[in-house]
């Protein structure tokens, strides 16, 4: 079998390696062009991708557009029989339609819930205790194909969205070269998204900047989630004295709550809590604008705090 591969970041690295390393067909890599890096965009960074498949005498195509009729008419010369995208962009039918096996993609969750850009990060956000990865055959509509395989996973407690990733990173390998085998031997029966009546349809949008910004006055979980589900990247932010303030990681305390969320409490050595709407957050690690990423205590050695200090 003949087989295109598609993706981008690390994420998308293991699943191409597992199709490698079991001695699949891969006839070549469809990757994003190398982003320009460093302070005047001088140098071409490839993608992980894309570095993975040089390394491995894999052909590799780098369309601007998908759209391009020298890229279109280039991939239908590869003659694949089947394509495989994770961590990629959304495919014009032209694209998606081409191969008579059809193409598949990996999904980081148990969908239909959380379709788009970040499954994990508001999966951990929404304090979910379970995820997943979701093999699916592309249609028109985006993370809305019949679903082929679904693989779970438990999510912890005290997991960041990095531990999440990771876990399923390494469990997308392993369920893409079981659907590929399925569809070889011919077994794959799938199932239409809209059977799923009982799965709320939460939505995976994109994350910004602003969708990072922590408010305090929320229950003491709901923040806690928050925090974790942005950690370490891209870290969600408050801000102390108008300056920015990155926060990684927090421990939950349901003790009497402040009047005022927000407000600072610390002991000056080794204890920095933070009121919510219905207890405190005590942070352990944490970055001050312009500076390194460090435990609460390295901070408060050289940072003094008045009786009065917030994060807003």
């Amino acid at each position: 079998m003949r087989i295109v591969y598609m993706g981008t970041p690390d994420f998308a690295v293991e699943s191409l390696r597992a199709l490698v390393e079991g001695g699949y067909n891969v006839v070549a890599v469809i990757t994003m062009p190398d982003k320009p890096v460093g302070r005047h965009g001088s140098v071409l960074q490839p993608s992980p991708v894309k570095q993975y498949a040089v390394e491995h005498g894999l052909k590799v195509l780098q369309p601007e557009k998908l759209k391009d009729p020298e890229f279109v008419e280039e991939l239908r010369q590869l003659k694949a029989d089947l394509q495989i995208v994770v961590a990629f962009r959304m495919l014009p039918e032209v694209v998606w339609s081409m191969p008579p096996l059809g193409t598949f993609n990996a999904h980081a969750s148990l969908l239909p819930k959380y379709r788009g850009a970040a499954p994990i990060n508001w999966a951990v956000i929404n304090g979910e205790t379970e995820t997943g990865i979701t093999t699916f055959f592309l249609k028109h509509e985006i993370d809305t194909g019949d679903i082929i395989q679904q693989v779970r996973i438990p999510i912890a407690d005290t997991d960041n969205v990095e531990v999440v990733h990771d876990k399923l990173m390494v469990l997308s390998g392993q369920l893409v070269t079981e659907t590929v085998d399925n569809i070889i031997a011919g077994t794959v029966t799938s199932i239409p998204q809209d059977q799923f009546k009982d799965v709320p349809l939460t939505p995976a949008p994109k994350i910004f900047r602003e969708t990072c910004r922590i408010v305090w006055n929320q229950p003491t979980k709901k923040v806690y989630d928050f925090i974790r589900g942005l950690s370490p990247y891209p870290a969600a932010w408050t801000t102390l004295e108008g300056k920015s303030v990155k926060i990684y990681e927090t421990e939950k305390e349901f003790s009497k709550p402040s009047n005022k969320p927000g407000i600072i409490e610390t002991d000056g050595k080794t204890s920095l809590r933070v009121a919510t709407a219905d207890g405190w957050l005590n942070i352990k690690v944490l970055q001050l604008e312009g500076k390194k990423k460090m435990p609460v205590e390295d901070l408060l050695r050289g940072l003094k705090l008045g009786e009065n200090a917030f994060f807003v």
